[in-house]
């Protein structure tokens, strides 16, 4: 996993393409950046769905293995979050898209919002964890450090505070997915084939 996340980083240093049609500032994201988007956003999904789904289980075998699946799902969120983060440092991002400062604003907002959250919310998994005094274990081989001492109160607190952070989590995905549908259905524009594999924008062409 570790030399997959450097080879995506490594190649990500490749230059945006930009869109040939004189009537278009559009400048695409690079297939690494894309690819790691989609990824994360599925895993994202995955991990939100099974969090819903099992927390309604009475305990048996299916519950522990899906609660395993999702601490996996979550690590694998963070290890991306914090690899297209360091892409984001070392390689910029592609200018903001036109439109009112205050829409460039309130996107940028919400994509640091959903960074922040891409982090913290599995790290609060790992917390509550190690606080009910059960460890992570990383696709069952790789251990990870407890990060507390066993603590119920503690933990009770860390499970209230992963579920916000996963409502929270939802809430940022909805607004971002609303507004990409709203620069395509209503703004008729190229925003949203920034970050669509196999589309080609309007006045494309590869240089």
């Amino acid at each position: 996993m570790a030399r997959w996340l450097a080879q995506f980083v490594a190649t990500a240093g490749r230059a945006p393409r930009v869109s040939s049609a004189p009537e278009s500032s559009l400048v695409r994201y690079t297939p690494t950046a894309i690819a790691l988007h989609w990824l994360t956003a599925a895993l994202v999904a995955a991990a939100l769905g099974l969090g819903l789904y099992m927390v309604g289980l009475k305990l048996s075998p299916l519950k522990l293995r899906l609660y395993s699946w999702h601490k996996w799902i979550g690590v694998t969120i963070f290890l991306l979050s914090a690899a297209r983060l360091i892409r984001r440092a070392v390689y910029g991002t592609p200018p903001s898209a036109t439109g009112p400062s205050w829409q460039r604003r309130a996107a940028s907002l919400n994509h640091w919002l959903l960074y922040v959250l891409l982090i913290c919310l599995p790290v609060s998994g790992w917390l509550m964890s190690s606080a009910y005094g059960v460890p992570v274990v990383y696709f069952g081989l790789v251990r990870l450090p407890d990060l507390l001492h066993k603590n119920k109160e503690l933990a009770d607190a860390l499970k209230l505070l992963h579920e916000a952070l996963a409502f929270s989590l939802l809430a940022l995905v909805s607004v971002h997915a609303a507004a990409a549908l709203k620069h395509h259905l209503l703004d008729n524009d190229d925003v949203l084939h920034r970050m669509l594999p196999l589309v080609r924008p309007r006045g494309w062409r590869d240089k």
